[in-house]
């Protein structure tokens, strides 16, 4: 990734840069939850642009577990340039992801899972591994960038842990999107679901999926 230059202080205090931009992100989306957010930020939906918008969403995962998954494979072929790119594209992805999903969730609502017992638990523990792993991987995610943006190829292989976080994020973040996109199917396509218009004022509201 790009070279920063002296002075940076992204560069000088990655860990610091990384803490900060980690609070703001949890605060947009607790407050977003809580109600904290002012509902005139979000759009007021309708039942047909909440289901727009999951399947927006699930598409956005879709191709960012193949954009991860190439940028691993590069990686691992030392094309370095490529996987940069790949990153970077996934994490604009994810950010893509985050506006649709305050959005859907702050102007419009959720939907939850109506089912069998048989794929009703299935369906929680999977819903609740992508979501530990999306809130838990979000400054690991954002450690790696970082270095990745602020520090020379040279630089990131000998005098960063870039490698071993890099690692960790894509992995955490790889299985988290799958899973997202496998429980959308379940709900949406495989299964039905009970809409709950203005959920973004229970903190329950994200163990409801898309």
């Amino acid at each position: 990734m790009a070279t920063a230059s002296a002075g940076n202080p992204l560069k000088e205090h990655p860990a610091a840069a990384t803490a900060v931009l980690s609070v703001v992100g949890y605060a947009v989306v607790v407050g977003t939850f809580l109600g904290f957010v002012p509902g005139r930020v979000f759009p007021d939906l309708s039942l047909e642009q909440v289901n727009l918008l999951s399947d927006a969403i699930a598409v956005v995962n879709t191709i960012n577990v193949l954009v991860i998954a190439a940028g691993w494979r590069w990686i691992r072929r030392n094309e370095v340039k490529k996987h940069a790119t790949a990153m970077v594209t996934s994490f604009t992805l994810i950010l893509v992801f985050l506006v649709m999903y305050l959005a859907k969730i702050g102007g419009g609502g959720t939907k939850e899972f109506v089912g069998p017992t048989f794929a009703y638990y299935p369906y929680l523990a999977m819903l609740a591994i992508h979501i530990i792993l999306s809130i838990v991987s979000v400054p690991v995610v954002l450690y790696a960038l970082v270095l990745g943006l602020t520090h020379s190829e040279r630089e990131l292989r000998t005098e960063t842990p870039h490698r071993k976080v890099g690692r960790i994020a894509a992995g955490a973040w790889l299985v988290s999107l799958a899973l997202g996109v496998v429980t959308y199917l379940l709900l949406n396509q495989i299964y039905s679901w009970e809409y709950v218009a203005s959920a973004a004022g229970t903190l329950v509201a994200p163990l409801v999926g898309f």
